[in-house]
Order: C-alpha cells, then sequence, then structure tokens
C-alpha cells in the first residue's frame, strides 16, 4: 500500500515586518510578527519510486511556477530526503490558490506543508527538529512548518515565539496584475537605505493579545520602498484605509496589500475603484492537521 497524506498550506501576513542589518552571509536579519490566513494552496505528498511535482489550481501563473528542482516545495522534500534517508521517491501534487510573488508565504507555506506531510508518513518522524530543518529553505519556512497560527521571528526568521493567535479577524487582500521578487524588494531597500541600519525594537509579546494593540505597532520596512518603484501599491493601500480598517499595508515583500477588519466589508467597491482581484479570507485561529490516505 502506498503512503500518501493532503494538507492545506495556509498563506501568512506579516502584521510588523522591520529589516535590520544585513549579516556576512548576505542576507539581512528581521524581526516580524506573523499570522496565518485561511486562504491556503491544497498539498498532497505521496510516496513512490521517482520524484515528480505536479502544480495546478486558479492561482498558478500561465507560464508555471519555474524549474521543478527550484520550488519550494520539491526542494523541502529533497531536502527532508537528505536528512533522514527517507523516502526515496516521493510525488507532490500542488493546487495553488495563493497568488503568487504576491508576498503572503505561497512558496514557503506549500514548503512546510511538504514537510509535515512527510514527517506524519515517516517511519522516524523528525516531530520537533522539523522546523531545524526548515530554517535552511526560507524565512518564511520556519513559521509555516510549526501548528501554531501566530509567532513572533527573529534572525532569518529560525528564532521563534509562538503566542496565542487574536481573535480572527476579516481580511482584505487586493492582488495587483504583477508580482514583486523578495530578492528584488532587498536590494531596493538596501539602495534607498544606503549605509544606514536600523536597531531592533523590543517587542513585547502581551502587548499583542489585542488588535488595537496590533495596528498601533503595525509597519512593513518594506512598503515604502516598493511603493517608490510600484506607485500602484501606495494607491492600493490607501484604498482600503478609506474603508476604515484596523490596519491596512503591503503584505510581506508584496505585491499583495491587505487590510484587517472587524466586520466583512463589501469587496465590490475595492474591485470597481481599482479594478484588481480581491480576496476575502480571514485569520485563522487553528492549523489544519495533515491528514493520511488510505
Amino acid at each position: 500500500m502506498s503512503l500518501s497524506a493532503r494538507v492545506r498550506a495556509q498563506a501568512k501576513i506579516n502584521l510588523l515586518l522591520r529589516v535590520l542589518a544585513r549579516e556576512a552571509n548576505g542576507y539581512h536579519s528581521i524581526e516580524t510578527v506573523l499570522h496565518r490566513i485561511d486562504l491556503a494552496d491544497d498539498v498532497g505528498v505521496r510516496v513512490t519510486s521517482g520524484r515528480s511535482l505536479d502544480c495546478t489550481g486558479p492561482a498558478l501563473p500561465p507560464d508555471g511556477l519555474g524549474p521543478t528542482e527550484k520550488n519550494l516545495a520539491f526542494r523541502a522534500a529533497t531536502t527532508y530526503a537528505s536528512e533522514t534517508g527517507w523516502p526515496d521517491g516521493f510525488a507532490i501534487e500542488l493546487v495553488k490558490n495563493i497568488p503568487v510573488g504576491a508576498g503572503l508565504g505561497g512558496g514557503s507555506a506549500d514548503a512546510g506543508a511538504v514537510l509535515r506531510a512527510l514527517d506524519e508518513l515517516s517511519p522516524a518522524p523528525l516531530g520537533p527538529r522539523l522546523v531545524e530543518l526548515a530554517s535552511g529553505l526560507g524565512a518564511d519556512v520556519p513559521f509555516l512548518t510549526t501548528d501554531s497560527p501566530m509567532a513572533l521571528a527573529w534572525g532569518r526568521g529560525e528564532r521563534l515565539l509562538l503566542v496565542r493567535p487574536i481573535d480572527p479577524r476579516t481580511i482584505l487582500l487586493v492582488v495587483p496584475d504583477f508580482a514583486i521578487a523578495t530578492a528584488d524588494a532587498y536590494a531596493w531597500l538596501a539602495s534607498d537605505r544606503g549605509d544606514y541600519v536600523p536597531t531592533a525594537a523590543v517587542i513585547d509579546a502581551q502587548a499583542l493579545a489585542s488588535w488595537d494593540a496590533i495596528g498601533a505597532m503595525a509597519v512593513n520596512d518594506f512598503e515604502s520602498v516598493v511603493a517608490r518603484r510600484h506607485p500602484r501599491i501606495a494607491e492600493l493601500v490607501a484604498v482600503i484605509q478609506s474603508m476604515n480598517p484596523i490596519l491596512a499595508m503591503l503584505a510581506g515583500s508584496g505585491s499583495a496589500v491587505f487590510g484587517v477588519f472587524d466586520e466583512y466589508p463589501d469587496p465590490s467597491a475595492v474591485v470597481r475603484t481599482t479594478g484588481a482581484t480581491v480576496i476575502r479570507t480571514r485569520t485563522s485561529d487553528r492549523i489544519d492537521r495533515v491528514e493520511r490516505e488510505v
């Protein structure tokens, strides 16, 4: 009998995202508050003799996701196999619902889901060490490998403090007709800053217990530098701000922007005003479990 499992790979938003010093390895340190949302890709993993990746879904770009060996979900599986010696082969199926290049962590969520699925199927699961394995795949992957909806993160995302999620709220995502590569956003930020290096703030986890407190501290260091290259970003944030949200900001390094609302807003007005793709979802208060398939 073949081993297989399925899991929803939930996207994330950054409620706070500060980019700190550039380290000797070329990567920047960050401090961020991450929260999962209900929007998710569907991920299936099957243990088999070969190694393959199949991608479909409404958010799949017309030209696909690029070379298979560079895909984060595929890399997550090969990393797991290399680290543990199991499995020899795997088949991954992705149904993409999370917009690509939007700053919502779709690729990282897929990678985290693959790691979780393989660990569920493994004869010798890694358990808590799975997050350590995830740290080499990208800044968002460690958080998106945990079973927590919300966390503080530092470094390259590998230093995590899991916190109790806030009561769920409506999220309105507005996705323009262009994507932004994370590497480009970091390059723009470094260029605009020059020699300036911001200092880390002291974030009290107790201050994350309410949406009012989150709204007061919410900031994204990428927003101004990305909007300078893509003025459309500032226009979309302004549209959301006009709807009286708890907060409105750029998602990750872009290109999506989002608003957090106490009540469901009418997305039709945003569609008429911006012509952009609008997705209504919610912040998550739980993480979907990996389901084995018979």
